[in-house]
C-alpha cells in the first residue's frame, strides 16, 4: 500500500466491506501496545446519507401534474 504525498491510503475493498465503510464513514486509527496500527469504524449518532435521504420514496397520493402545478401556483 502506498501512501499518497497528502498522507491518503486506499482502505481495500475487502476490509471496507467487512467493515461496513461506506464513503461518508467516519474511522480512527488505533496504535496498539505492540506498536500495531489498528482501524476502527466509527459509530456515529448522525443519520447516514444526506439531510433529505429519509424525505426521498414514492409519492402516495395520485395527483396529475396539471393538479400539482395548480397547487403550486396558488
Amino acid at each position: 500500500m502506498r501512501v499518497t504525498i497528502k498522507g491518503q491510503v486506499i482502505i481495500p475493498l475487502k476490509i471496507r466491506n467487512m467493515l461496513n465503510i461506506t464513503q461518508a464513514s467516519e474511522v480512527e486509527f488505533i496504535v496498539g501496545e505492540d506498536d500495531r496500527v489498528y482501524i476502527q469504524k466509527v459509530e456515529s449518532d448522525k443519520p447516514s446519507g444526506s439531510r433529505f435521504s429519509k424525505l426521498r420514496g414514492t409519492a402516495s397520493i395520485k395527483m396529475s401534474t396539471e393538479e400539482i402545478m395548480a397547487l403550486t401556483r396558488t
